[in-house]
């Protein structure tokens, strides 16, 4: 069993940051909130329906992982992939084409990176990539599975400031999923604790230092040295 008694809500436009160690659940419960999993007992509800009816989760929820150099088709230009979630939903051509552009803006990069390939993207670049192409439908959440984990300390704090412009911008929802503490207080509303698939506790970023059970103040201490 990987989760067990999972049970919490995170509201339309609020960041809740889920951390814990590794094994503790974290990605797999992004999974099931993605639908890419099915949970054995409960439910995963969006909007009220149950994500695994694709109609519910269509438009309302999408993605950007840790490996950004898999996360974009080898053979698809920037442009092609940010156009294939807004198809997926019958957006026009040419409403698509219109926003490619602001989408590009938005994240920090040149009209002229439509035209690259993921080969020619640095990391920090790629990342920027997968995150206009998950708020091209401007979805209600945003799920983020230590999406930015494997970028160095700078980039990594530029994709923060991206992600809290964008969720300002949307009023995205995102469920922050990392093992680092010190990013889920910077952008985080709440912070879910995980410990071996189950919560340990969930808090507001403001009262952390207030957490009640000792794991989590061990967590705490551990990450703040």
């Amino acid at each position: 069993m990987v989760l067990n008694s999972i049970s919490f809500e995170c509201g339309q436009g609020e960041c809740l940051a889920v951390i814990g160690e590794s094994g503790s659940g974290k990605s797999t419960l992004g999974r099931l909130i993605l639908g890419m999993e099915k949970p054995d007992r409960g439910t995963v509800l969006i909007r009220g329906k149950r994500v695994e009816n694709r109609t519910a989760r269509l438009g309302a929820v999408s993605a950007v992982f840790q490996d950004y150099t898999s996360s974009i088709h080898p053979f698809y230009t920037v442009e092609q992939a940010l156009l294939e979630p807004m198809k997926l939903l019958n957006v026009s051509r040419q409403d698509a084409q219109d926003k490619l552009d602001l989408l590009l803006e938005q994240v920090g990069l040149h009209v002229s990176y439509r035209a690259k390939y993921p080969h020619e993207l640095s990391g920090g670049e790629a990342q920027r990539v997968c995150i206009a192409r998950a708020v091209a439908t401007e979805p209600d959440w945003i799920v983020l599975d230590e999406a930015t984990g494997a970028l160095d300390g700078i980039v990594q704090r530029q994709v923060l400031e991206l992600l809290k412009s964008i969720r300002k911008i949307y009023g995205t929802g995102l469920i922050f999923i990392t093992h680092d503490i010190q990013a889920a207080a910077y952008i985080s509303d709440r912070v879910l604790i995980l410990r071996n698939g189950r919560v340990e506790e969930i808090a507001l970023v403001s009262q952390l230092k207030d957490v009640q059970s000792d794991y989590a103040k061990q967590l705490l201490r551990m990450a703040l040295r």
